[in-house]
């Protein structure tokens, strides 16, 4: 559980003056999430679901909520940002940034079948049908510039092995970015534990707070790296469930020629993004109550799959 800033009852029903959703009933922390502190919070008329950003600038939140918004109206199933009085989405909360959004009833799936991942490729389809119309942008602040501070950071806590394949992988990805793809807002974080699902279908996308402007095929290969992957030891993709998502995803939203051609780096780039976050976060961590950090070896794993894959082809 990460919980960075701790929050009192008598905190938040101060806070919550700013609402009209009446009096608070009960809150507690949220078993999940690594960037951020959430809570689930009850008042008398509603559900919702409290977050405090713990790294995000107060100017960049706008990006995030309006996006949620606007998807929301768009029919994609995210949680709806709750507006204050004033029509505000978030306000300070003990020294943070902090929203409440609508709580979505449903469950995340640990282990994904064909039919889960036909439906997260569906509903990603959609999302960035839906973005297309968002105007607003935010650059990736995880992307290259980033990954490659990271990976500096990191080497010393690396074996002569994992070093080598780290900066092998960042050499490779020399240039990511500046390819011409189609870009719009992405969730850039569209993992397992990220889709809410009731009776089969999917429900809830939640956790933007990776989201920005950036390729939306590489948000496809950052979900293909999860859901495609889940049970495999190897980090090698399972085909039937990567044929169920790209299909389905690719009905909604055909994907280009360029998009094909560069599916292969597309997915290293995923890999490489969040092994080196992971590894950022087990050796560097920031301090913090009830803490953890994901084990970073499942996308060493996946990292040297897509490497030894080579330019393998899209399917479809």
């Amino acid at each position: 559980m990460s919980v960075y800033t701790a929050v009192t009852t008598d905190d938040l029903d101060a806070w919550l003056t700013r609402y009209a959703l009446g009096a608070l009933v009960e809150f507690a922390p949220i078993a999940a999430g690594i960037e951020n502190t959430n809570y689930f919070v009850t008042t008398v008329h509603g559900r919702y679901v409290l977050t405090l950003y713990e790294r995000l600038p107060a100017e960049e939140l706008p990006f995030y909520l309006n996006l949620m918004a606007h998807l929301a109206r768009a029919g994609v199933e995210v949680p709806v940002p709750a507006a204050d009085r004033t029509g505000g989405l978030f306000s300070m909360l003990n020294g943070r940034p902090a929203g409440l959004v609508s709580r979505i009833d449903g469950v995340a799936v640990a282990a994904p079948s064909v039919d889960h991942c036909a439906a997260v490729g569906d509903a990603l389809g959609r999302l960035h049908l839906a973005s297309q119309t968002y105007r607003a942008r935010l650059a990736n602040r995880r992307g290259p510039a980033w990954w490659r501070q990271a990976a500096r950071a990191v080497r010393p806590f690396l074996s002569a092995a994992q070093n080598e394949l780290l900066a092998a992988e960042v050499r490779f990805q020399t240039g990511f970015g500046k390819v011409k793809l189609p870009k719009g807002a992405i969730h850039g974080d569209l993992f397992c534990d990220n889709v809410l699902f009731a009776n089969g279908r999917v429900v809830g996308i939640i956790d933007f707070g990776f989201a920005a402007t950036d390729f939306l095929a590489y948000d496809l290969a950052i979900a293909v790296n999860d859901w495609c992957v889940a049970g495999n030891e190897d980090g090698s993709l399972d085909a039937q469930r990567l044929e169920a998502m790209i299909g389905a995803y690719s009905a909604v939203r055909p994907l280009t020629r360029d998009e094909r051609s560069q599916w292969p780096a597309l997915l290293r780039a995923a890999a490489l993004r969040f092994w080196v976050s992971r590894l950022y976060d087990l050796y560097l961590p920031r301090p913090g109550e009830l803490t953890h950090a994901h084990d970073p070896q499942p996308f060493e794993r996946v990292l040297r799959a897509r490497a030894a894959a080579g330019a393998a082809p899209l399917p479809g």
